[in-house]
């Protein structure tokens, strides 16, 4: 070999080298997670019900638990390789700022005060809330307008209280807030008769009259105080991380809307219907390559969680004792407003 080509091979390999420390450096949150060889990601304190709650056995579950589960499926390979952090609503933004989380996945309503002022960067809708009001049935009330005058019960560092000041203060109506940090107080003050009403996220609303002593003592409103998109939450800077968490909810909903299950995902990998379902189950090669994955990380998660509508159904949807309708979370097929992007 002669002195020169020697000199070209050794120059290449130190641009490789460069090249591979620059991507690693690149990835950010991403790369520290490959490394780690595991994802930090939110828990509550195992009682918001529905999305992140603890069972008899002490097991975590809930519909956000199974999107952490599917974002660690996603870049490890295993819905194992994931570690829930319990924190507060108030401690959530200093936690992920702080690096103690790698994301919030924590029904985090979109806002614009938290998007441009506190360093976040929110992912696609992956859940749209209605906020209701829940109001004790001997009450009487039909509308938020008859509790005008009453206590309402609200949980702390949300944007349910602003919510409600702004629903009630642009009609003139006099009221009283109650707040509460943990949602089990929350509930325990309208179970008591502490206040008259709670306003909420529908589902929350939903799971706190399943939980009540006596349900039927409580009713929901159907006037609808505003609608929240919750998104998936990194802090501002990490476009690799951003890019997979938004391709894995596309996933997710594409899967359920090309039919494709956790029970038939290798049949459909072996045959696929589809140009589009062959690329996203990684039959023909590059779906992970462009985000710095492999190429079955999406059969990876739908093999191991499911679609969307799989998740839904047994979280918080028909098959869980909440029985909540898809409602604007059905597939835009179906009347809803959840859509995959262009997976090309």
């Amino acid at each position: 070999m002669t002195s020169t080509l020697k000199t070209l091979i050794a120059s290449s390999a130190i641009a490789l080298m460069g090249a591979s420390g620059a991507i690693a450096q690149d990835e950010g949150v991403l790369g520290a997670i490959k490394e780690r060889d595991s994802l930090l990601c939110t828990g509550h304190n195992g009682s918001y019900l529905g999305f992140a709650e603890v069972d008899a056995q002490g097991a975590w579950q809930g519909f956000d638990i199974e999107m952490c589960r599917a974002l660690a499926t996603a870049i490890t390979g295993s819905p194992d390789k994931l570690q829930i952090i319990p924190v507060s609503w108030a401690q959530r933004f200093p936690s992920l700022q702080s690096g103690d989380i790698d994301v919030i996945i924590k029904v985090t309503g979109w806002t614009m005060t938290r998007d441009t002022e506190l360093g976040l960067t929110y992912s696609r809708p992956y859940f749209v809330g209605p906020f209701y009001t829940m109001t004790r049935k001997d009450l009487g009330a039909t509308s938020i307008e008859d509790l005008a005058g009453g206590v309402f019960c609200a949980q702390a560092g949300t944007t349910v209280e602003r919510i409600l000041v702004d629903y009630m203060d642009t009609r003139g109506l006099e009221y009283e807030i109650l707040a509460f940090e943990k949602p089990e107080e929350l509930r325990g003050a309208i179970y008591n008769e502490r206040c008259d009403a709670v306003p909420g996220f529908g589902p929350f609303l939903s799971a706190t009259r399943v939980e009540a002593p006596d349900p039927d003592a409580f009713v929901i409103l159907e006037d609808v105080m505003a609608l929240e998109p919750e998104g998936i939450v990194v802090r501002e800077g990490e476009d690799a991380l951003m890019d997979v968490i938004n391709w894995m909810v596309t996933v997710l909903l594409l899967a359920e809307q090309e039919g494709i299950t956790m029970a038939n995902v290798d049949e459909m990998k072996a045959n696929p219907p589809s140009a589009t379902v062959e690329r996203m189950l990684g039959a023909t090669p590059g779906v992970g390559a462009r985000l710095g994955l492999s190429d079955d990380w999406a059969y990876n998660v739908i093999k191991t969680v499911g679609n969307y509508g799989e998740i839904y159904d047994r979280t918080i949807g028909k098959d869980s004792r909440y029985q909540l309708p898809r409602g604007l979370n059905n597939l835009w097929s179906n009347g809803g407003v959840m859509y995959p992007l262009v997976l090309d």
